[in-house]
């Protein structure tokens, strides 16, 4: 698995270096097609479990939760598929967190990457868990970021943005909700 090691800095590179912030979040369809074309095999193989040597080390690990957390809605963007590496990234950034990684990272937008799988989790637990972290860890926008999502899960028990790409039906709370300018992200 070393041989695939020299991949996780290009990850990283991409990400960090070569791609403006604004793009992170964005739905832009070239955006979602760069990522599909130049990491796509790279995002199965992650979500698959063949790269999990990455997480050994803080150098690769966040390339990890990249592939996992971060390409796959943008390479199967409104499909169940994009969630489809939340459970490992999910995984792999609390160990970043428990192994000090996050903490150590001198890069804010990096730190926010590693916490961004915790944002994403329909478990309040989860969601809980990662205030405090969002809030030591990021900036004050992040921050408020990951309280709308906290919110969301608390009121909802799950991300109703994501039901109809998941084939979940939505309730008549969730409905209005959705019509409401701001609710999805």
């Amino acid at each position: 698995m070393t041989d695939r090691i020299p991949e996780a800095a290009q990850v990283l590179r991409f990400w960090f270096e070569q791609t403006p912030a604004r793009l992170w979040f964005a739905a832009e369809a070239s955006f979602d097609s760069q990522v599909r074309e130049r990491f796509g095999p790279l995002t199965q193989a992650a979500i698959c479990g063949e790269l999990s040597a990455w997480g050994a080390a803080a150098s690769t690990g966040l390339a990890l939760v990249i592939l996992l957390d971060q390409f796959p809605r943008q390479i199967w963007r409104d499909s169940a598929r994009a969630f489809s590496g939340d459970a490992q990234a999910l995984e792999w950034s609390l160990r970043a967190v428990e192994a000090g990684w996050v903490a150590a990272e001198p890069v804010q937008a990096r730190r926010q990457f590693w916490l961004m799988p915790l944002m994403h989790a329909e478990q309040l637990s989860v969601q809980e868990q990662a205030l405090p972290l969002f809030e030591r860890f990021t900036d004050s926008r992040t921050a408020a970021f990951a309280r709308r999502h906290r919110d969301v899960i608390a009121r909802f028990g799950r991300f109703p943005h994501r039901n109809a790409a998941l084939g979940r039906e939505a309730t008549t709370a969730e409905r209005t909700f959705l019509e409401m300018p701001g609710s999805r992200f």
